[in-house]
């Protein structure tokens, strides 16, 4: 699939829209647009790689899933040793087992249904000290890969 700057510049407006939300700008609260932009390009592309794929006649469920978690995993991970770090500093021993949890179901990307049964809402002030609750859109995508092909 070739390069698309119409693309980018979608991405580039759904990245300021979750910045302009979560950056406290109260005149435009836009961050689940952005949210919803980015899974309206992420199923565009995985269509048109999967119909490209089928097409050719070369679609296999094996490389399909491989790609997508080397795309996806080297950042989890990253991310995961990171929050670890934090979280073995600043949190206290309750609240870090919720954090281990927590990075359990990351890493097996299906946060968005820990979080789902462990909050009261995204955006909501109990939910300022969870390290990983913005990792629940990457496990809806990761759930959507499971099901699209």
């Amino acid at each position: 699939m070739k390069y698309r700057a119409d693309i980018d510049g979608l991405r580039a407006i759904a990245v300021l829209m979750v910045l302009l939300f979560h950056g406290g700008i109260t005149w435009f609260p836009s961050g689940f647009i952005g949210v919803d932009i980015f899974f309206v390009i992420s199923g565009y592309l995985i269509s048109t790689i999967i119909f490209h794929s089928l097409k050719l006649g070369n679609f296999k469920f094996s490389e399909f899933y491989a790609r997508r978690l080397w795309r996806l995993q080297p950042a989890i991970v990253v991310l995961l040793f990171a929050t670890f770090g934090i979280a073995t500093v600043l949190y206290l021993p309750l609240d870090f087992i919720d954090f281990v949890k927590s990075a359990k179901y990351t890493a097996l990307l299906t946060s968005n249904q820990f979080f789902e049964r462990t909050t009261t809402g995204y955006a909501v002030p109990d939910t300022g000290q969870l390290l990983l609750l913005h990792t629940w859109s990457l496990s809806i995508e990761w759930q959507w890969y499971l099901l699209m092909p």
